[in-house]
């Protein structure tokens, strides 16, 4: 049968119908865009090996990038093309790849491992429900897209795709990305309320577990849109996104962009709702504990064309609750849960079955709906939800949540100031240089590998985090940021140090640091910091300890800003230098933009509070 794919759009009455060949891309810049008329143009097939693309870690599965070049696309509505679908049962039989309780010691592992040792702060594993389907694999994907159709409700795309040696089918909640009317748009969706488990959906709502999940989802993606959109991502929401099998939290992000959508593709590379964060050290720990490759799961579809004025578009959602099924009737249902600091093996594994249901109900492998699509109101009539909803926002950053005029926050003694970030391989710094810019600096972000071209001339560097342990002498990285904060000490050039930087820079100074007892990932806190009780945002599992509150350092006295209970260093500074333990550029961090306001200006004049008379 001649490629083809079916896609319906959340709301829409018909289904956009596509037809034409299939070529394979080496990369996302050799997807097939050719100028012309109006409307799709490819349908590309976009595997997680893609990832590689970025320079980050993956196991090459050899998965094709494979784009449907749409000779013909009509639109049907769906009443007309559900009378065409086949209706009638699936038979299949089969289980997940990785049982139960050896999922739940990989997430102990996990939990354990990587987030406890401060490799990040959150990470997704997945495992694969297979089968064997009997029958005709087309005849099954056409009758499980019908139920689909007709059984789930609160998809993004509903879709079939068929490329010839092999057929997605799924229902995926999530917009990865999409660019339209030069507007680029994300959708990080996370926590997850089972239909099934006995929960009221009000404490689904309240469950720390859940909004500290979306926060940071959220943070992961406004690093995405600050390297993709010309003044970062705007957030809107949060929503409830209510589905046949589960209730999911959502936000939506957007901003202004004149890319090439290939290369908002490529910078967008994957969501951290199916990998983690920060996302390149995700990469590693998924390659590190899956050993395998995930094929299409967490990838994306990316549908790309013009528009009426001849503008590129794009339309790409995250391939999760999706089925692959290949000519000999071999299925494959990738399901995956996310890990965080608040997680519990048992939780974590029922929640891959809760996602898996949906997708395997619709093949006959599982029992219908947990509650049949449109039976009841939406949760959102119910003024408490609402009310639950929008306390979420409350206690965060308005820099992120709200519009802002050119030069409404900038400093005078900050305006026309350059400065360098040192990335240690956390896209937090993108979303930093967007408030140092706010701020009136001009800001360039270089690699901790090879910092030394961008900050000969700098007014301020600013050691930037990443993950990892900073004690670690044995680490490239931790040895290069340390022989830089020591050469930027010695040479009295203003320096700002952030979370992996705070604790290289109070290392140098003379402080201990150590791990947490338990991981801060993801934390909101007041914290006292220098006479003004501030909200901040943390991500670590290291902190800095001390005794007293100032500190004689052969680089002259520090002030120390820490908790008197435990001695945790929040923030320091000392003349001409400042490091903070918190992410001031963290959508947890309410009052990131005036510390850095407060903070930066004494930094640069080289003698910190302090130090004057």
């Amino acid at each position: 049968m001649q490629p083809f794919a079916y896609l319906h759009r959340d709301g829409a009455p018909h289904i956009d119908v596509l037809t034409g060949d299939v070529v394979t891309a080496d990369t996302l810049a050799d997807i097939p865009l050719p100028p012309g008329r109006p409307g799709p143009a490819t349908l590309a097939l976009v595997p997680y090996r893609q990832i590689s693309e970025r320079g980050f870690a993956c196991v090459d599965d050899a998965a094709p990038l494979q784009c449907l070049r749409v000779a013909a696309h009509r639109r049907v509505p769906m009443a007309d093309l559900l009378a065409e679908l086949p209706d009638q049962p699936i038979a299949a039989t089969g289980g997940f790849d990785i049982a139960d309780d050896e999922y739940a010691r990989i997430v102990a592992d996990v939990l354990r491992d990587e987030i406890g040792a401060g490799e990040g702060a959150n990470f997704v594993i997945h495992r694969v429900f297979t089968a064997e389907l009997d029958g005709d694999p087309l005849t099954a994907a056409r009758a499980a897209f019908r139920r689909l159709l007709t059984g789930e409700q609160g998809a993004y795309w509903t879709f079939l795709v068929h490329t010839g040696d092999r057929t997605l089918v799924g229902a995926t909640p999530e917009r990865h990305v999409s660019v339209a009317d030069g507007l680029t748009m994300m959708n990080p969706i996370s926590g997850t309320h089972r239909h099934d488990d006995g929960r009221e959906l009000l404490d689904f709502l309240t469950d720390r577990k859940e909004i500290d999940e979306l926060y940071m989802v959220l943070d992961e993606e406004l690093k995405m849109m600050a390297a993709v959109a010309e003044h970062g991502g705007q957030v809107v929401g949060p929503y409830l996104k209510e589905m046949a099998h589960l209730t999911h939290t959502e936000y939506l992000l957007a901003g202004r962009g004149h890319l090439d959508v290939r290369e908002v593709l490529r910078a967008t590379m994957f969501a951290p709702t199916v990998t983690g964060s920060p996302l390149e050290n995700a990469c590693r720990v998924i390659a590190r504990h899956e050993r395998r490759g995930r094929g299409y799961y967490a990838g994306v579809l990316a549908l790309l064309g013009h528009d009426e004025q001849g503008r590129q578009t794009l339309d790409a959602p995250i391939l999760i609750r999706t089925a692959e099924i290949r000519p000999d009737g071999t299925l494959r249902v990738p399901v995956g849960a996310t890990l965080v600091r608040h997680s519990t093996p048992a939780g974590e594994v029922a929640e891959t079955h809760a996602k898996a249901a949906g997708i395997l109900a619709a093949l006959g492998l599982r029992a219908t709906a947990a509650r049949p699509a449109s039976a009841a109101a939406p949760a959102t009539d119910d003024p408490r939800v609402r009310e639950a909803l929008a306390a979420r926002n409350d206690r965060l950053a308005r820099f992120w949540l709200d519009q802002r005029r050119p030069g409404e926050l900038a400093v005078n003694a900050l305006t026309g100031r350059h400065a360098v970030i040192v990335d240690g391989e956390d896209t937090f710094t993108a979303m930093l240089a967007h408030q140092l810019r706010a701020l009136g600096l001009t800001v360039t972000v270089a690699p901790w590998h090879d910092p030394a071209p961008a900050t000969g001339g700098a007014d301020l560097v600013v050691v930037g985090p990443g993950p990892g342990d900073p004690g670690n002498a044995a680490d490239p990285k931790m040895a290069a940021l340390r022989a830089l904060v020591e050469s930027l000490l010695a040479a009295q050039r203003p320096l700002l140090g952030v979370c992996l930087g705070h604790q290289i820079l109070a290392g140098t100074l003379g402080l201990a640091v150590h791990r947490r007892g338990v991981p801060y990932q993801g934390v909101a806190r007041d914290v006292p910091l220098f006479g003004v009780t501030r909200r901040v945002g943390f991500y670590s599992s290291f902190s800095a300890v001390a005794a007293g509150d100032t500190l004689d350092s052969p680089y002259g006295r520090v002030e120390l800003a820490r908790d008197h209970a435990d001695g945790t260093v929040h923030a320091l500074r000392g003349p001409g230098f400042a490091g903070v333990q918190f992410h001031p550029e963290s959508v947890l961090s309410q009052d990131g933009v005036a510390i850095l306001a407060d903070l930066l200006p004494g930094v640069l004049d080289g003698v910190s509070a302090a130090n004057r008379p």
